[in-house]
């Protein structure tokens, strides 16, 4: 276990380490920073602290997404791609255990991101537009019919998201892995983040039993928290449940061929 914890912190190095990590998390501050005072100052409507909070929350998860995917991407084809993997392999860890420590510290990567938003996000508007935290805030602020504190709809909201996040990531963690391409494995899972939302849309609108088992269908756990499933029937148990069969293949496929690799060609 101890092995295993220096191998996660040795990968959490590597990632803080590079200039680009403090630049992602530099980009984050400062696009949350100026959505708040431009709208405190400079726009004409009436924002409230949860209604900001839920704007910033929206825009800076998908870039956070986006952020891990580059570092995901760049996690295990990085290492073929300058050579260093025969170096980390001839050392005495399994291929397994090495693997594991780079998918680990990604998710702490992500995770550690998403904290840093929420908690920035939430003080910042409390700090600029004040607490509202009247019992009818997420109806009225935020246009949900949910008897819920706006707190804990926020909290929802972050959790939700983050399962999409580590899906993605994990599709990235799985084409790097794969094709040993860092920007293939980047363009193929910015294609899912992105065009997501329209092949949803698509899709939506066919009368086919099967659109239901379709990842992007089910990427979106928001759609409960608003009680608007994209297709009737729809529950929060069953879209869990596809993920979770998706997320046991990117992780068998990916764990399958990385210890089957020849490192040598």
């Amino acid at each position: 276990m101890f092995n295993f914890l220096q191998l996660v912190r040795n990968e959490n190095m590597k990632i803080y380490r590079r200039p680009r990590t403090w630049v992602m998390y530099g980009i984050i501050v400062l696009l949350l920073l100026g959505i708040s005072v431009i709208a405190k100052f400079v726009g004409t409507g009436d924002p409230n602290n949860w209604s900001m909070m839920q704007l910033e929350s929206s825009i800076l998860l998908s870039i956070i997404t986006i952020f891990t995917v580059v570092a995901s991407a760049d996690s295990v084809a990085g290492e073929f791609s300058s050579g260093t993997i025969k170096l980390l392999l001839i050392r005495p860890w399994s291929r397994s255990k090495i693997l594991l420590s780079k998918y680990v510290s990604l998710l702490l990567f992500a995770l550690l991101m998403t904290i840093v938003l929420f908690l920035l996000s939430l003080f910042v508007n409390i700090f600029l537009f004040g607490y509202d935290g009247s019992s009818d805030a997420v109806s009225r602020v935020l246009g949900v019919n949910r008897d819920l504190p706006p707190l804990a709809y926020m909290l929802l909201y972050y959790v939700y998201q983050s399962v999409a996040l580590v899906i993605t990531v994990t599709l990235s963690f799985m084409l790097s892995t794969i094709f040993r391409s860092g920007g293939l494995a980047i363009g193929l899972s910015l294609f899912v983040l992105l065009a997501g939302g329209t092949i949803t849309g698509l899709l939506s609108m066919l009368d086919y039993s099967w659109i239901k088992y379709i990842l992007f269908i089910n990427m979106n756990l928001t759609q409960y928290l608003n009680q608007t499933p994209t297709i009737q029937g729809m529950t929060l148990g069953f879209s869990l449940s596809v993920l979770a069969v998706y997320y046991a293949v990117f992780i068998a496929l990916t764990w399958l061929i990385f210890n089957k690799r020849d490192v040598a060609a």
